[in-house]
């Protein structure tokens, strides 16, 4: 049972995600036409689809893709196996937590890439296969600015951006349990330092019965020399 609660939470993480992915591909439009407003002009639902990585970041050309595809699935799988080790380490649940987030969000895309190609229809036209070339659909869309850069700025000027790209269910998960990790490395990190210096007797503080005797013992060897 200590596995599985945290199994299931990656397992939830995916049904949802996939579950608004598919709501979002069966009945909204892609791009400004179907745009839903959710908060005003500030969040939004926007069915866009993004053939890279998370957040819209792409890996040029066809092997690129098929590259970022096979990297997810050993990830995968590595991520799955760590959460494992945690857990027969029995690490600070905290960490534990995060790791399934991060699972659950991996696995989502993963699902895209590997299969909507093919289920969905939705690999790039100049894809050598639909298998491993699907694009993940992004919706939620928080419209901080968008606009085009000056064309002084380096790398991205004359081009039109949104500062804030679209995500999915999938990409909030990982973003949310690295965040955490990052936020309380200290706390999840603190038991692990602890075992190392309790496993080391050399590196324990002398108590101060030890401090006297050994203080003692040095007087005594000092006196008869």
């Amino acid at each position: 049972m200590r596995y599985y609660k945290y199994y299931l939470l990656s397992i939830v993480i995916i049904a949802i995600d996939q579950a608004v992915k598919l709501l979002v591909h069966f009945n909204m439009e892609m791009g400004v036409a179907g745009q839903i407003q959710l908060i005003g002009n500030f969040f939004k639902l926007h069915y866009l689809t993004n053939p890279g990585m998370a957040f819209g970041m792409e890996l040029g050309s066809d092997n690129g893709k098929l590259f970022l595809t096979l990297f997810r699935l050993v990830a995968m799988v590595g991520i799955g196996y760590y959460l494992y080790l945690l857990v027969e380490k029995k690490v600070h649940r905290g960490l534990i937590w995060c790791v399934a987030l991060i699972l659950g969000g991996a696995v989502g895309n993963v699902i895209d890439s590997a299969l909507y190609g093919v289920l969905l229809d939705n690999a790039p036209f100049n894809a050598s296969t639909p298998w491993f070339h699907g694009q993940v659909v992004d919706m939620f869309y928080i419209d901080i600015w968008e606009g085009r850069i000056a064309d002084w700025v380096p790398l991205w000027g004359g081009e039109y951006m949104a500062l804030w790209p679209v995500f999915n269910i999938a990409d909030a998960s990982i973003f949310i349990g690295v965040s955490i990790i990052l936020i309380f490395q200290k706390q999840f990190f603190a038991e692990k330092e602890g075992a190392k210096v309790q496993s080391n007797p050399e590196l324990e503080p002398e108590t101060v019965t030890e401090r006297v005797a050994n203080q003692d013992i040095g007087d005594s060897l000092g006196s008869s020399s």
